[in-house]
């Protein structure tokens, strides 16, 4: 048995492909799996490390912003567009798989769409509650679609009827304790944690939000605050020193990232965060409440599509990066430290939404189209 998985990109697109692999590879020992990716993004590293075969195609993505920098970008990616079709023909004869799967990325488009035209089985994944063009286009001629979000259903047409099966989360988030992650982190079980991040690099806005919350509420001894500034919000500290807050203080962490995002997550009771989906699928998988802040600045607005997925259940609470107020982010801070039942209800809302066998599904649906 041969497949062949295309993702690229981001961890979002990579990780569940590489977890819905290793699930395939726990079946069957002998089956043979290779990925296709990108030279100079993520892929290139994560896929080896994993211990997974991996193959480049020359392929980038159309910049929408008009700049001449943007122009000369998109030119390249139309001539790589024209000369990649070959690259994946020569990659799909070789190997000869019984199925190619897409989970995103750039990639994605040009190995799952020719390998449908060859006829050879094929699926997609969309992680998003608001499809991207790729799999928009996609959905029409694979032999399935599988979605983490019901919504999407509604941006697609779909060649047959898709599957919801939610997006994978790492093990390691699944086996948490909550118990254990706070006696690690030295969190008193009479303290309340919040856990905020803007991503690897940082969030402007949400750094800014944070160095108010914190200024505000970090002498009540009761919370207990770790903030992740990112790479570019290194001046946090400054900021809040110029407020008149102890950084030092026993119930404050400020680091650059969260690399023990496997304790901090499963300890929190309130996390403030972006809305990317994978983010979202551990929210739901631990069942915690959360204040979102899409990010506006991605395709299609699907991080604000995706936090509404929550939103619209009773799952997590929302603030637009256009309606962020100091006075709206404590409001909503308010309402779920010191209202025990309200937090708890979006807890248990969260919680229902978790589809934790997300990569078993996905793994029977691909294995299912193999002949």
């Amino acid at each position: 048995m041969k497949i062949l998985f295309a993702a690229g990109g981001t961890g979002g697109h990579i990780n569940p492909a590489l977890a819905t692999a290793g699930e395939i590879r726990e079946r069957y020992p002998d089956a043979e799996i290779l990925f296709v990716g990108t030279k100079d993004k993520m892929e290139a590293k994560l896929v080896p490390a994993a211990g997974f075969d991996f193959t480049t195609i020359r392929i980038s993505g159309f910049q929408r912003k008009i700049s001449i920098e943007n122009i000369i970008r998109n030119l390249k990616t139309i001539f790589y567009l024209l000369f990649c079709t070959f690259s994946v023909k020569k990659i799909l004869k070789k190997f000869k798989p019984d199925v190619v799967v897409g989970f995103g990325g750039y990639v994605s488009g040009p190995v799952v769409r020719t390998a449908a035209k060859m006829g050879i089985p094929t699926a997609i994944h969309e992680q998003n509650a608001y499809p991207g063009i790729t799999n928009k286009t996609l959905a029409k001629i694979v032999d399935k679609v599988m979605l983490t979000a019901e919504e999407a259903e509604k941006y697609m047409q779909c060649k047959n009827p898709p599957a919801v099966t939610g997006l994978p989360v790492r093990g390691e988030m699944l086996r948490a304790d909550r118990d254990f992650a706070r006696a690690k982190l030295g969190i008193r079980d009479d303290q309340k944690l919040i856990l905020s991040m803007g991503g690897s690099l940082g969030a402007m806005t949400i750094n800014n939000a944070m160095v108010d919350l914190i200024t505000d509420n970090c002498k009540d001894d009761s919370l207990y605050f770790i903030h992740a500034m990112g790479q570019y919000g290194l001046w946090v500290p400054d900021k809040l020193k110029e407020k008149g807050v102890d950084i030092n203080a026993k119930n404050l962490e400020l680091r650059e990232y969260i690399s023990d995002m496997d304790v901090c997550m499963p300890a929190a009771d309130v996390v403030i965060c972006r809305a990317g989906a994978s983010s979202l699928s551990e929210l739901q998988a631990l069942g915690k409440a959360s204040i979102l802040i899409p990010s506006p600045n991605v395709a299609e607005n699907h991080q604000f599509h995706n936090a509404m997925a929550l939103v619209n259940k009773g799952a997590a609470l929302i603030i637009e990066e256009k309606d962020l107020t100091k006075d709206k982010m404590q409001s909503l801070f308010e309402s779920l430290i010191r209202d025990d039942e309200n937090r708890f209800s979006i807890e248990a809302n969260a919680k229902a939404m978790a589809a934790v066998d997300a990569k078993e599904k996905i793994a029977d649906i691909v294995l299912s189209l193999v002949k």
